[in-house]
C-alpha cells in the first residue's frame, strides 16, 4: 500500500472539514482585530463624555477664532507691532520692548504670512484654555504628602482621604475656569493682534501649571519664566513669586534650580543688551515709564526738585493732565522735548531720578494714584481709557484700520511688506467681521466678576481653615474629657505642624502681581488684565474642591 502523506506519529493538522486545527484561535484574532477600532471608538466616546463640558467650550472657542480669521484678514495691527517687525529683520535689543516676541515672529517668518502668525496665536490661546482645564482637574490637595501621593500613584492604590486622595475638581467647574480665556471676545481679539500678550500668557500659564505638578521640572519652569520675561518685562517679579512659593513650600533645591535656569538666559540677554547700548538691564525705558506714571500726581512745588530735574515738571495741575502714556509719546511732553531720543541713558536716568523724588515726596499721592489705576480693573463697564485711539485697537473694527498715526513706523511698514512678501493691512470681510463685532458687544468678562474670582480663593480658604481648627479643637476637648473620666486614650493630636501652601496660592499670587505691577510702574491698560484672568480662574477652580480646607 502506498505510504500516507502524514506519518502515523505526527499530529493531525486538518479536521474532516479540511480546516487546520487551531483555526479557532486565528478566527478569534481576526475578530479581535476587527473589533479593536470599535473598542477604541467606544473608549474615545466614554472619555469625550467625561469631558463633555470642556469639549463643548473648546469647540465654541475654536469656532470664534475661525470667524476672527475669516473676518479680519490676515491680522490686526497695533502700534507696537511695527517695532517687533523691525527687530525681526534687524536683530538687536530694543530699548522699550524685549526681543522675545520678535524671536517668535522670526520662527514663523519662512511662511511669509501674517495669517500663519494669527493662527499660531489662536492655537496658543486654545492651548492656554486646555492647560487651565487640565491643571484644575488634576490638582492635588495641599495637605497631602508628596511621597504618599507618589507611592499611591506607583502602586495604583487610591489611598484614604486623610492621606490626601481628594476628589478632583468637577468637569463642569474646570470647564468654567477655562471658559474666559476661550470665550471672552476681547481675548480672541487680543490673539488676533500682532502683540506679545498671547505668547506671554501661554508661557506663564505653562510655567505655573508645571510648578503645581509634583514632578521635578524646575529647569523647564525657569526657562519658561525667562522666555516670558523676554517677551514682556513684567515677568521679572513673577520669577521671584514662583521662587518664594517653592521656598515656602519647603522645596529649596527646586527653587535654586529654577532660579538658575531662569537667570542664565536673562543674563545672556542682558550681556547682549549691554554690548549694544553699554547699559545694564533688559530694556532702557524703566525710568521713563516710571516718570510717566508719577506725572499723574507729581507736584514740583511740593517736591522742590533740583535745577536739572525741573525741566521735567508740568505746570498744569494733576487733574488737568493727560493720561500717563502721553508723557512718553506726545511731542509736547517735557521728557520728549529733551535733547536726543526719549530713551537715551541720560534721559532715562533723569526721568528715574524725578520719579523717585516724586514718590519719596508724595508717597500717599502715589499710593492713591496706583489704587485709582488698579480700580479700573474691577469696574463693571468698559469706559474708554487711556484714550479713544488705544481703546479702539482692542475692538473688532468695522472698517480697515488706517496706517500708523502718531507712531511714525514707516520702517516697520516696509519690513512688514517684506515679511508678508506683499501688501500689509487688514481686510474686513463681512458677514464674519459683523458677527464678531456683535459677539464682542455681548461676550466679555466684566471687571467686577474678575474681582469676585480673585477674592474667592482667600476667603474660601480662610473659612475652611477656621472650620478645621474648630473641628480639631472639638476633637481635643473630647479626648481630654475621656482622659479625665479615666478612659484610655491615645496622645493628643499635634497642634498644627508645618503645612504646605495651598495649590491655589501660586496662580492667585501671579495673577495679583500681573494686575498690580502695570498700574504701579506704568499705567492701567485693558490688555494687561487679560493675562491674569486664566490664572485667577485656575486659582478659584482649585480652591473650589469640596475637600479643600
Amino acid at each position: 500500500m502506498p505510504q500516507s502523506r502524514q506519518s502515523a506519529g505526527a499530529p493531525e493538522t486538518r479536521r474532516s472539514g479540511g480546516a487546520p486545527e487551531g483555526s479557532g484561535g486565528g478566527r478569534r484574532r481576526v475578530l479581535g482585530a476587527r473589533r479593536a477600532p470599535r473598542r477604541i471608538l467606544a473608549d474615545t466616546l466614554v472619555r469625550a463624555r467625561r469631558h463633555g463640558w470642556f469639549l463643548g467650550v473648546l469647540a465654541v472657542g475654536a469656532a470664534l477664532r475661525v470667524l476672527a480669521m475669516l473676518g479680519y484678514r490676515p491680522v490686526l495691527w497695533f502700534p507696537d507691532s511695527y517695532t517687533y517687525i523691525v527687530t525681526v529683520f534687524h536683530p538687536r535689543p530694543d530699548l522699550v520692548r524685549p526681543a522675545g516676541y520678535s524671536a517668535f515672529l522670526r520662527l514663523l517668518e519662512p511662511f511669509h504670512s501674517f495669517a500663519v502668525v494669527a493662527a499660531a496665536q489662536h492655537l496658543l490661546g486654545l492651548a492656554t484654555g486646555v492647560l487651565v482645564y487640565v491643571a484644575a482637574r488634576r490638582a492635588i490637595p495641599w495637605w497631602s504628602g508628596r511621597r504618599a501621593v507618589s507611592r499611591r500613584a506607583a502602586t495604583g492604590r487610591a489611598g484614604s482621604r486623610r492621606a490626601g486622595a481628594g476628589r478632583p475638581v468637577p468637569p463642569w467647574a474646570a470647564a468654567l475656569a477655562a471658559a474666559p480665556v476661550l470665550l471672552d471676545a476681547y481675548q480672541v481679539e487680543l490673539e488676533h493682534l500682532l502683540v506679545s500678550d498671547t505668547l506671554f500668557t501661554f508661557l506663564l500659564v505653562t510655567a505655573v501649571v508645571l510648578a503645581l505638578g509634583g514632578r521635578r521640572r524646575a529647569v523647564a519652569i525657569g526657562l519658561l519664566l525667562a522666555a516670558a520675561t523676554l517677551t514682556r518685562t513684567v515677568g521679572q517679579p513673577l520669577i521671584v513669586v514662583v521662587a518664594v512659593w517653592f521656598v515656602l513650600d519647603g522645596r529649596l533645591r527646586r527653587a535654586a534650580v529654577m532660579l538658575a535656569a531662569a537667570l542664565i538666559p536673562l543674563a545672556a540677554y542682558g550681556a547682549w543688551f549691554h554690548g549694544t547700548y553699554q547699559r545694564t538691564g533688559l530694556v532702557g525705558a524703566n525710568g521713563a515709564f516710571l516718570y510717566a506714571r508719577t506725572m499723574s500726581f507729581a507736584d514740583c512745588a511740593r517736591m522742590d526738585p533740583p535745577a536739572d530735574l525741573r525741566v521735567l515738571c508740568d505746570p498744569r495741575p494733576p487733574g488737568r493732565r493727560p493720561p500717563s502714556q502721553e508723557y512718553l509719546w506726545a511731542a509736547d511732553s517735557p521728557l520728549v522735548e529733551l535733547p536726543g531720543i526719549t530713551f537715551t541713558k541720560a534721559n532715562d536716568d533723569l526721568a528715574a531720578r524725578f520719579a523717585t523724588l516724586a514718590i519719596r515726596s508724595q508717597p500717599l499721592d502715589y499710593a492713591a494714584s496706583v489704587l485709582s489705576e488698579l480700580g479700573r480693573t474691577f469696574v463693571w463697564g468698559r469706559p474708554v481709557y487711556p484714550d479713544q485711539e488705544i481703546y479702539g485697537y482692542y475692538e473688532f473694527p468695522a472698517a480697515s484700520p488706517p496706517p500708523p498715526g502718531r507712531w511714525a513706523a514707516q520702517l516697520g511698514v516696509d519690513l512688514g511688506r517684506r515679511y508678508e512678501r506683499g501688501p500689509i493691512g487688514t481686510e474686513v470681510a463681512e458677514p464674519y467681521a459683523g458677527w464678531m463685532r456683535a459677539y464682542q458687544d455681548a461676550a466679555r468678562l466684566p471687571g467686577t466678576v474678575v474681582l469676585v474670582i480673585l477674592l474667592a480663593p482667600p476667603v474660601a480658604g480662610a473659612v475652611r481653615v477656621l472650620r478645621r481648627r474648630r473641628a480639631a479643637d472639638g476633637a481635643v476637648q473630647v479626648l481630654r474629657r475621656g482622659r479625665s473620666a479615666g478612659s484610655a486614650a491615645g496622645p493628643l493630636p499635634p497642634g498644627g505642624g508645618p503645612r504646605r501652601l495651598p495649590p491655589w496660592a501660586l496662580p492667585w499670587s501671579v495673577a495679583v502681581v500681573l494686575l498690580v505691577v502695570p498700574p504701579a510702574v506704568a499705567e492701567f491698560d485693558y490688555r494687561y488684565v487679560l493675562p491674569a484672568v486664566p490664572l485667577a480662574c485656575l486659582a478659584a477652580a482649585v480652591c473650589a474642591r469640596s475637600d479643600q480646607p
